[in-house]
This record gives C-alpha cells, sequence and structure tokens, in this order.
C-alpha cells in the first residue's frame, strides 16, 4: 500500500483531534488545564486511561514478548490490578482529603517544601524518561515503514509529531485530554480487535481453535515457577504491583486524570472500572502476539519482538487492515504523550515554580508561564527521543519497566514513609542524598545479584528493593516531630 495514502489518515486523524480540542478548549482557563475544573466525568476518565496506561508499548511490544515469554507478561498484569486496588483505597481518598491540584502537595503537608520538590522532580525525570520511550517505539514504527518510503527523516517525522500533540493540547489540557483520551481509546481498541479476526480469518481459525493451537505451542503458559529468575511468577505479580502504584498512583499524568472527576466515589468506580478492562485488553493483546507467531510461522516470517506486528500488518494482512493498524497505532501514541506533556507542564508550574500558590500573579501571567514550560517540555522530548533512536532497543517495554524501577522507588519510599510512620524529615540536602543513593544502590545489587546471590536474578521487585532502601535511609535521617502544616 502507497506510504502517501496510509500518511493521508494520519493527517485525517489528526485533524479530527484538533476538532476535538477546539472543541472542548472553549472558554478554558489554567484550572481547565490543570485539573479540568475538577468536574471530569468518570466514565470518560475510565476509558481514556486505558490508552493512556496501554499506550503504543503494550500495542506493538506486548504482542513481540510472546515469542520469548510465552503469556508471561499476564504476571506483571496481575500484579497491576492489586495495585489498581491499593491506589483506589488507599491513594485516591488521602488526595480527595487533601484537594490537592498536584498529588506532590501530599509531600509539601507532610515533610515540608525539599521534599515536595524532590518527590516532583522523581516524577518528571521518570515521565520523562517514560513517555519518550514510547513515543519513539511508535514513531520509530512510523517511520520504517512509512516515512522512510516518503525520505522523510526520523528528526523531521518526530518534530512534527511533537508540534501536533502541542497544537491540540495548548489551551484545554485535561480538560480536552479526556475527550481526546476516549476518542484514541476507541481506535486503539477497535485497531485490536479487528486484526484479531482477520487474523484469525486467514488462518481459519476460530477463537477456540486458536487457543487450542496457541495451548499445543506453550505460548499460553503464563506462571514461571523457577525461583531464581527474574521472571518468577512472585516477583512478577508483587513487582508488578508497585509499579502500578508507582506508576499510576504516583504519578501525576494518571492521577491528575483521576483527581478530575467530582467526587472521592466517581474516582474510585472509574479506577476499579478501568482496571478490570486493563486485565482483559492485555489479554486480548497477548492472544493478538500469540496470533501473529502463528500466522509467521505459517508464512516463514524470520521476524520477532517489536517488529512482527508492524510487518504482518503492513505487508501481509489487507489493505484495509494496515489503514486500520495504523489508526490503531497513532491512537496509542497520543494518549501517552499528550497526557504526559501536560502532565509535566503542570507539575513544573505547581510543584517547581509554585504557581498555583503565587497570588501576585494574573491569570495572564500564569498562562505564559505555563506555555513557555509546555513549549520547553516538548523540546525536551525530542532531545530524548533522538537518544533512544541511537539506542535503537529492540524490546522497549522491558527498558521502560527497568528504568521506572529506578526512578519510581525513591516516590514510592517518600509516600510510604509519610504515610507508614508519623516521623518527620529533615528539609536539608540529607534526606535528597538518601533519595539519590537508593537507585544507586540498587542499581549495585541488581548489578551484581546472580554472582553475590547463588544465581538470584533480580526482576520487577526491583522497584520495591529500591522503595524500601528509600524507606530505610529516610527512617535513619527522621526524627519524632509533628508534620510540617503546609498550605496547598
Amino acid at each position: 500500500m502507497s506510504p502517501y495514502f496510509l500518511f493521508g489518515f494520519v493527517l485525517v486523524y489528526f485533524l479530527l483531534l484538533l476538532g476535538v480540542a477546539w472543541r472542548t478548549s472553549r472558554n478554558a482557563d489554567n484550572n481547565s488545564f490543570f485539573i479540568g475544573n475538577r468536574n471530569s466525568n468518570w466514565m470518560l476518565v475510565a476509558f481514556g486511561m486505558i490508552g493512556t496506561s496501554l499506550s503504543g508499548v503494550t500495542f506493538v511490544s506486548v504482542p513481540g514478548t510472546v515469542g520469548s515469554n510465552n503469556f508471561g507478561y499476564f504476571q506483571v498484569v496481575t500484579g497491576n490490578f492489586i495495585g489498581y486496588c491499593l491506589i483506589a483505597f488507599i491513594l485516591l481518598p488521602l488526595y480527595y482529603k487533601m484537594q490537592v491540584t498536584s498529588i506532590y502537595n501530599y509531600l509539601l503537608n507532610r515533610f515540608g517544601k525539599v521534599s515536595y520538590k524532590t518527590g516532583a522532580l522523581f516524577f518528571i525525570i521518570s515521565r520523562i524518561l517514560g513517555a519518550t520511550a514510547r513515543l519513539y517505539l511508535v514513531i520509530n514504527v512510523l517511520q520504517i515503514f512509512i516515512l522512510d518510503n516518503m525520505h522523510v527523516p526520523f528528526w523531521l517525522t518526530t518534530f512534527v509529531i511533537l508540534l501536533m500533540i502541542l497544537l491540540y493540547t495548548f489551551e484545554g489540557g485535561v480538560k480536552t485530554i479526556v475527550f481526546t483520551d476516549m476518542l484514541q481509546t476507541t481506535c486503539m481498541l477497535l485497531g485490536l480487535v479487528i486484526c484479531i479476526y482477520f487474523i484469525m480469518d486467514m488462518m481459519h481459525f476460530s477463537f477456540s481453535d486458536a487457543l487450542q493451537l496457541l495451548h499445543a505451542k506453550n505460548y499460553t503458559k503464563v506462571f514461571n515457577t523457577d525461583m531464581k529468575s527474574g521472571s518468577f511468577f512472585i516477583k512478577q505479580i508483587i513487582g508488578g504491583a508497585f509499579l502500578t502504584v508507582g506508576m499510576t498512583g504516583l504519578d501525576q499524568e494518571m492521577m491528575q486524570k483521576n483527581i478530575s472527576v467530582r467526587t472521592l466515589k466517581g474516582s474510585q468506580t472509574n479506577m476499579m472500572t478501568f482496571s478490570l478492562i486493563s486485565v482483559g485488553v492485555n489479554f486480548l493483546f497477548l492472544f493478538l502476539g500469540g496470533l501473529l507467531y502463528l500466522f509467521a510461522a505459517s508464512r516463514h516470517i524470520d521476524i520477532q519482538g517489536d517488529d512482527l506486528f508492524p510487518t504482518v500488518a503492513l505487508n501481509y494482512l489487507p489493505p484495509f487492515v494496515a489503514i486500520i493498524f495504523i489508526i490503531g497505532l497513532i491512537s496509542a501514541l497520543f494518549p501517552s504523550a499528550d497526557g504526559a506533556l501536560t502532565a509535566l507542564t503542570s507539575s513544573f508550574c505547581i510543584d517547581i515554580l509554585g504557581l498555583r500558590r503565587n497570588i501576585s500573579l494574573t491569570e495572564k501571567q500564569t498562562k505564559k508561564t505555563r506555555i513557555a514550560v509546555h513549549i520547553t517540555f516538548a523540546l525536551i522530548f525530542f532531545l530524548c527521543i533522538m537518544i533512544f533512536k541511537w539506542i535503537n532497543d529492540k524490546s522497549i517495554i522491558n527498558v521502560i519497566l527497568i528504568v521506572a524501577g529506578y526512578t519510581y522507588g525513591p516516590l514510592l519510599g517518600l509516600f510510604a514513609f509519610g504515610i507508614f510512620t508519623k516521623r518527620a524529615l529533615p528539609q536539608n540536602a540529607r534526606m535528597v542524598i538518601v533519595c539519590i543513593a537508593a537507585p544507586v544502590i540498587t542499581y549495585m545489587l541488581s548489578a551484581n545479584a546472580i554472582k553475590w546471590f547463588n544465581g538470584y536474578a533480580i526482576g520487577l521487585e526491583l522497584l520495591l528493593i529500591n522503595g524500601l532502601l528509600t524507606f530505610a535511609g529516610l527512617l535513619s535521617v527522621s526524627k519524632p516531630a509533628a508534620p510540617t502544616n503546609a498550605v496547598d
């Protein structure tokens, strides 16, 4: 199929997003940008969060993991569900009780300004790396299968896509992305279901036939019972739970949408609805991965990992399915990118610059600063994506999970220390040193675990180890004192 024809669908889709953005951002102010005027419908937020949490990584990378790990990723999905329950019934009540705009205001009220800014900075680092890794994966697929044939350089593709995202998040922020994420999630899930249907049809399989053959090929194996393996099922489930707490519950991007729902009950309903749907959707992506490997074997396609799905969809399936794949792919791209850019702008403006606490600033001055920060983060995204292109890792999902283990650990430790102890932290360099030292020690343990611990490999429990080290370090520098009574 002509790359120009496929590119035309990308442009039409973007124009549709711009239309939605124009409609939802009318009369938007800074409060609309940051928290959607705390008036979002929980059903829209829940459905849109599916696209944000899954992203292009799930759309491309999760099916690719089936060749090497079978359905083992479902161990992580099981842990994710447990993590969403913890968020719904522990963290959300905390955020609503304090009526926060940024979730890191909890650290300000509990400990003080240094802890607050440290937590926000770790979020910013985490989200920049995670979001740009996801963006790189999808942009690279578009580049290889469409834009290279049009002789468009990778840097220009990246620049234009980031410019698109800037255009439709510029005014409305959260108020806009609640609606655009719903649209994009719908397109992504339609793409998933249609691709599954056509592959089964071309191979003359029913759903039960496909499951039986996948089982016979051992692709449906979920649980790894090797205790020393990095993917041992207990490690994966516990690690998946804490990854979810870190990457969703302690992440301004994901929580920004949740706390835009009017009531705590609505927000909790949103979280549990989203988590149940997410389990089913992840299973379908793994099922698709198994079908792709069966299809590849029947057509002698010697490709694995992240390149398998796009290769099959664009070169071996009917043209109609190729179009659906491209729409699904860009639908998977935008929710994670627009939400990340908006959340990073919000966190930097609120947590680092303190715009909401500076009553001397007018609405116009605040907006001018917010726009400058928004553009700056888009430029940072551009630089990071170019670095990922240079690294050129073929399994981005593993990169994201590893990065999250290091960057979200200090956040997990800080919040856990605040929730489960009544001790105070010194608001000086000692507390910051603890938060920096914990990931460094965790890296040393992970790099040498097999040699030091008789063949034991550290897997997703990396985040839990990092959080525990942070917690222990904070305990060692803490003192028994009343919490700081700061004002949001």
